[in-house]
């Protein structure tokens, strides 16, 4: 559970949402009622806020939140009869797990539009750390100011953030929206239950996604197919997908960095070549490592 603010000058009204997503809202004269943040339990609350419970709740929640400054709520259609002392505007609505993601997401300024997100996944979760901690140095090492997204080890630069597991939409853009405000470059997502709940990276562009396959005949395609329909991040045209090949193996080989094996620094390899790194600069990145090492 968890609560994001707005970030933008962006003025987020009542009556943009019923405009845009078709909510209905009651008292209809409250369109201009602005909001400066949003939260799905009563804990995260703050005066301004959009309350979205997700589902329905107990009325002495519902007053618990106007007790704490929200300034509307999101309700269920289904919950339409059961408020009879109605103290704030309300939309109701059953938005989808995609309309809840740009809705945080224009909350927080589209902040995967201002950084690069790479993500991997695969089937070994343990792996999935390792390929996360290797992208991350092999980015950090090419000069770039880095962040991640992994269950126990996320960071915005040296900076360790405090999140609880797996992370939902609002948290996702949080993350995302506390790194572009640190000047992050590159943010290094693991696409794995412990680390995600299902949709939280709706309206989160990817721009390179590596696959850390079992065997190198695995479907990756279909793989990575389901794992965005499970999380919801948006693959389009310009995302590149990355796997290990020979010449990726090849090069982690020869750097010979002595961080452990080499799978995971071919894999850092792939996907930086995806994102259009030069060849030139990768080797010698890797020569200048191998060389303080």
């Amino acid at each position: 559970m968890s609560a994001i603010s707005e970030t933008t000058s962006q003025r987020l009204t009542l009556g943009m949402l019923e405009d845009r997503y078709g909510f209905s809202l009651v008292p209809g004269f409250a369109r201009d009622v602005t909001v400066t943040s949003l939260a799905n339990d009563v804990e995260s609350v703050t005066p301004g806020a959009l309350f979205i419970p997700g589902g329905r709740i107990e009325k002495a929640r519902v007053a618990l939140a106007v007790q704490r400054g929200a300034y509307a709520m999101l309700l269920p259609t289904s919950m339409r009869n059961a408020i009879d002392d109605q103290q704030i505007p309300i939309l109701f609505a059953d938005p989808t797990p995609q309309q809840i993601g740009e809705l945080a997401a224009s909350i927080a300024g589209m902040p995967s539009e201002s950084i690069a997100v790479f993500a991997v996944a695969g089937a070994n979760n343990e792996r999935l750390r390792e390929d996360v901690d290797a992208i991350a140095q092999f980015l950090h090492m090419l000069g770039n100011p880095v962040g991640t997204l992994c269950k126990g080890d996320s960071q915005s630069l040296e900076r360790f953030l405090d999140l609880t597991y797996p992370v939902d939409t609002f948290s996702v853009q949080r993350v995302l929206s506390v790194c572009v405000e640190d000047g992050v470059a590159a943010v290094i997502i693991a696409l794995d239950d412990e680390t995600l709940a299902a949709g939280s990276l709706e309206s989160v562009g990817v721009d390179v996604i590596g696959y850390d396959g079992e065997t190198r005949n695995t479907d990756v395609e279909q793989a990575l197919a389901q794992v965005c329909k499970r999380y919801g991040c948006v693959l389009d045209d310009n995302t590149h997908v990355a796997v290990r090949t020979d010449e990726t193996d090849m090069m982690a080989i020869q750097a010979d960095l002595g961080t452990g094996p080499s799978r995971p620094l071919s894999l850092a390899i792939a996907m930086v070549l995806a994102a259009g790194i030069r060849k030139s600069s990768i080797r010698s990145a890797l020569r200048v490592s191998r060389e303080l090492n």
